[in-house]
């Protein structure tokens, strides 16, 4: 269980931290709480529709709109400054998934999965 939770906090703290960057490159409008905020939704999100046993198309599209919904919130700029941090948000957190699952075998997103040998 200790190292399901360690797994989940830090799956949290990587998403979080894109979201950071996303907004630190960009808007630089976002409270440090608000990443974490964010990131703590989408990776709880995507656990819980995991532990649901949900088909794989569900479990990976769920957590998109929350993310998304709570970045536009908390941003409260223009439709397009929030499009392009949450574009940069996702080429961040792609670039932390890929170090983090060749480097340490870890999915960023879902903690639960397990990473192929291929990954």
């Amino acid at each position: 269980m200790l190292p399901y939770i360690i797994s989940l906090l830090t799956a949290i703290l990587l998403t979080s931290f894109a979201y950071f960057l996303g907004d630190f490159f960009l808007e630089q409008a976002l409270a440090i709480w608000h990443p974490l905020l964010i990131g703590a939704s989408v990776v709880v999100l995507g656990a819980v529709v995991e532990k649901l046993r949900s088909p794989m198309w569900l479990i990976i599209v769920t957590p998109f709109p929350v993310g998304m919904t709570l970045l536009f919130l908390f941003l409260k700029s223009t439709w397009s400054a929030w499009l392009l941090t949450y574009v940069l948000t996702l080429a961040i957190y792609v670039t932390i998934h890929m170090i983090a699952s060749s480097l340490f075998r870890f999915h960023s997103l879902i903690p639960a999965w397990k990473l192929s040998k291929t990954a």
